[in-house]
Formats: C-alpha cells, structure tokens, sequence
C-alpha cells in the first residue's frame, strides 16, 4: 500500500539532490502522514492522513474508548 493521504490525496514528490558540482542523484520529499483511527461513517478505520487535514478537520477522529481495565 502507498503512503497517501486519506482526505487529500497527498502523495511523494520526487525530484534530484543538487551537490555542490551540479551532479545529480535522485530523491522524494514524503508528506507528514500520520497513521489515525478515523470515523468513516458508523466504521473506525485506520487510514494515512496528513496533518495538514487533520489541522483543518477534514477527517473526523473516532472517539477513544476505555477498555475494561482503565
């Protein structure tokens, strides 16, 4: 499974290091994903979201339930 976001769609980027000489060598800038228990209507899932939605509450969090020994 790819690291993409859930909400956005957010996905690496690629492109080349530059050093000093100009040579070039290949690399990818990856999105801040974090791995939540979302709400997806009446399921909990585990999904990728990257911060960025999750500061704009574009996906809703599910509510953190106590187990018997808390």
């Amino acid at each position: 499974m790819a690291k993409v976001c859930y909400s956005c769609g957010k996905h690496p980027s690629y492109g080349n290091n530059r050093s000093h000489s100009l040579r070039a060598t290949r690399r990818r800038w990856n999105p801040n994903l974090q791995k939540i228990r979302i709400q997806d209507g009446a399921n909990v899932r585990r999904e990728w979201v990257c911060t960025s939605c999750l500061k704009a509450f574009k996906v809703q969090k599910a509510a953190v339930t106590q187990g018997p020994g808390a």
